[in-house]
């Protein structure tokens, strides 16, 4: 019989939080077996953002097929499977809610153990999956459309905040600007793109807290000086140099909060990004130069993985298994759930 602490114990992941739907298993060796990710871009792209209702109703047709094609794909039984595990916020509620109740199904037919995974954990731990040597304490740069923090991740379960953002999170802050550029949503990867042929030193952008104490963030200045600029008229070069100005403006302005969060958790073995923003490349080179000066690795997960995905909730899962944190049947959704408010009990 395989253990929970052993590397052939076997987790399917389930991530339904917002936009995605996502079936992974992940074994306890960090063996991806198999994964698949239904996209809801073309639903949500005439709205320009996700609709909830909309989301929750695509989560609703897609998991049942997903999850039996995931165990087709791996030929593999729910015998197979040693524990159950799913997103149970923060995030849309209703999406949460299919994942979680489809998670609670399959565990109780199945008599496995249910895993309700914080989703912001599922950043902060994954990627703890690519990199085997990643240790505790470390810290941890969340950079996604709806969160954005500093946090020393001390272990499962454990994680304090340093600091956070005061007014818009960083992925909406790029997802927004390049609505106002005129780009298709979901705008980052877009952004990204039309500023690799701009000057990012034709506007003198804002950097909000830039040079303060602390690892607070704030991006409604950055946001509306953008919508300012456009407001006067734009031709085709100067778009690509307003994306490559707005970039790297938030590439140091990311660079700096890190810099005084690493003062602040002087123990840290790594400095670590995930969630989407982690996969642009600019904002990587810069924490990469925070970490050097700092003498530690920059650590940061696959892009393929940086974006919600369900590899990452399935290794949350064996994380908590290891330590011996499962989940009782009736555990609640949450719209919101604060990392601080994880306990190991």
């Amino acid at each position: 019989m395989v253990t929970h602490t052993s590397d052939a114990a076997i987790v399917l992941g389930i991530e339904s939080s917002c936009d995605e739907t996502a079936v992974a298993l992940v074994r306890g060796d960090r063996t991806i077996i198999a994964q698949r990710i239904a996209s809801q871009e073309a639903e949500h792209a005439p709205y320009g953002g996700v609709v909830p209702e909309i989301a929750a109703r695509a989560h609703a047709e897609r998991v049942a097929p997903m999850i039996a094609a995931v165990m087709a794909d791996a030929g593999l039984t729910l015998d197979d499977v040693d524990a159950i595990a799913a997103t149970a916020g923060p995030g849309l509620i209703g999406g949460v809610m299919v994942g979680l109740v489809s998670a609670k199904a399959l565990a109780m037919a199945a008599d496995k153990p249910l895993l309700a995974i914080n989703h912001l954990e599922g950043h902060a731990l994954s990627p703890r999956l690519a990199d085997a040597e990643l240790a505790f304490p470390y810290l941890l740069l969340l950079l996604s459309g709806g969160h954005c923090q500093c946090v020393s991740v001390q272990g499962v379960g454990r994680h304090v905040r340093l600091g956070t953002t005061l007014d818009d999170a960083v992925g909406e802050a790029f997802d927004k600007s390049a609505k106002l550029l005129g780009l298709p949503w979901p705008g980052g990867p877009h952004l990204e793109r039309l500023a690799a042929g701009g000057d990012a030193t034709r506007f003198a952008l804002p950097r909000p807290l830039f040079g303060r104490a602390g690892c607070d963030f704030s991006f409604s200045g950055l946001k509306t000086a953008v919508a300012q600029i456009v407001a006067k008229g734009l031709d085709a070069g100067a778009r690509a140099d307003l994306a490559a100005s707005f970039q790297a403006a938030v590439a140091a302005t990311l660079a700096d909060r890190a810099k005084n969060a690493l003062a602040m958790a002087p123990a840290s073995t790594a400095l670590v990004v995930a969630g989407g923003v982690a996969a642009n490349q600019a904002v990587r080179a810069a924490l990469a130069g925070v970490a050097a000066r700092a003498g530690l690795p920059l650590v940061a997960p696959p892009i393929r993985l940086c974006t919600d995905n369900a590899v990452m909730v399935a290794w949350t899962g064996i994380e908590r298994l290891r330590a011996g944190l499962t989940d009782a049947f009736d555990h609640a959704p949450r719209p919101r759930w604060p990392l601080a408010e994880l306990t190991r009990t």
